[in-house]
């Protein structure tokens, strides 16, 4: 959610729009601070367990930035309480995007908290939306059975700027970046490559690169896979900058075999680098598999298995076709432009309404 925060951000800015970022405080805010250059960034400091995120100083922080209007992104944390206050005080126009929270996986998950975070304070939140912001057709259903008879405004996130065509020499390497966490099903990709190997059906020099952050147990769950792993996997650890950059464009194949996802930036930021992607239904891409810029992988290690073996055995001039798929449609319906326009478009409806419902 944070790198469609970052590019939601600059797209708002460079159409001319003053963007504040208001977060809870935690150690990685400085560097935070770095990647939203130009924003003005507030941190409130929280109190008690970090998983509510309990910040009483950020309803005034919002209160004294004097908003034409607030975006709030991700749900079930104090935030949200705060944004609903803050619509009450001012009756200013207010958006939540719920970045596939409201996913019935993951609404299945934790349900007593989503009980409690629901009566106190989520309900409230809802409906003091001016708006909801969906990433997919499929995301606004899903809005919709959570949190009644409301409509969505269905807009993706905006990818990266498109970089030069690739070579098509591309190594036989796969990447994945994004959270470690058991949703993104990395122990089935794992245990499919594992199932190549033994099987003698990856070609010299193959590598899948996991590269991701996450919560210290699953990270740790995942190093003690990796022990009985083959060596042609490894773990590099979050990346950032050129590190990811390099990546994206030297892997052949991006992997993302998600059981949920709201709309993936990991899968936009591939195309832009002209990498397609093997990826599951889950993660909501549908034009991906239209285009013929991904692949579907399923979910499971069987059909993870079959999917990299359709990737390895492809030609330089399919992979091409798939690489300038890619990149279509990350300049196309995902670009920054697209997404931009269709941005603008509802923030000054909203604004010139007030308060009012959209």
């Amino acid at each position: 959610m944070f790198e469609a925060v970052v590019h939601h951000a600059a797209l708002l800015r460079e159409a001319g729009a003053k963007v504040c970022v208001f977060a809870l405080a935690d150690e990685f805010a400085d560097k935070d601070r770095d990647r939203l250059g130009g924003c003005e960034f507030v941190t409130a400091p929280v109190l008690g367990p970090g998983q509510v995120g309990y910040a009483p100083k950020l309803v005034d922080a919002l209160l004294e930035a004097d908003l034409d209007l607030l975006h709030l992104h991700g749900i079930w944390m104090y935030p949200s309480a705060a944004g609903a206050t803050w619509a009450r005080r001012t009756g200013r126009p207010y958006i939540i995007s719920a970045h596939g929270m409201l996913d019935p996986w993951i609404t299945s998950r934790g349900r007593w908290k989503k009980a409690l975070a629901r009566a106190g304070y989520e309900r409230r939140s809802w409906r003091a939306a001016s708006a909801f912001h969906a990433l997919t057709g499929r995301e606004a259903k899903d809005i919709a059975a959570e949190a009644g008879a409301v409509t969505s405004v269905v807009i993706p996130n905006p990818g990266p700027q498109v970089t030069d065509t690739p070579a098509q020499d591309r190594a036989p390497c796969f990447g994945y970046i994004g959270r470690i966490h058991p949703k993104k099903n990395l122990m089935a990709l794992i245990d499919a490559w594992q199932m190549l190997g033994d099987a003698r059906r990856l070609p010299d020099g193959a590598m899948l690169t996991l590269a991701g952050w996450g919560e210290d147990g699953d990270v740790e769950a995942l190093n003690l896979r990796l022990e009985t792993a083959p060596d042609s996997i490894r773990f590099v650890g979050p990346v950032f900058g050129g590190e990811k950059d390099a990546l994206l464009s030297t892997s052949r194949f991006m992997v993302l075999p998600s059981l949920s996802e709201g709309l993936p930036v990991a899968a936009l930021e591939a195309w832009a680098a002209g990498t397609p992607m093997l990826m599951s239904e889950e993660c909501n891409l549908p034009e991906g598999f239209e285009a013929g810029a991904a692949i579907d992988c399923g979910m499971t290690a069987a059909t993870i298995a079959d999917a990299i073996v359709k990737a390895l055995d492809m030609t330089g001039a399919q992979w091409n076709e798939m690489s300038r798929a890619a990149t279509a449609l990350a300049s196309g319906p995902f670009g920054a432009p697209a997404v931009s326009r269709r941005w603008c478009g509802l923030i000054g409806t909203l604004v010139a309404q007030g308060g009012g419902k959209a």
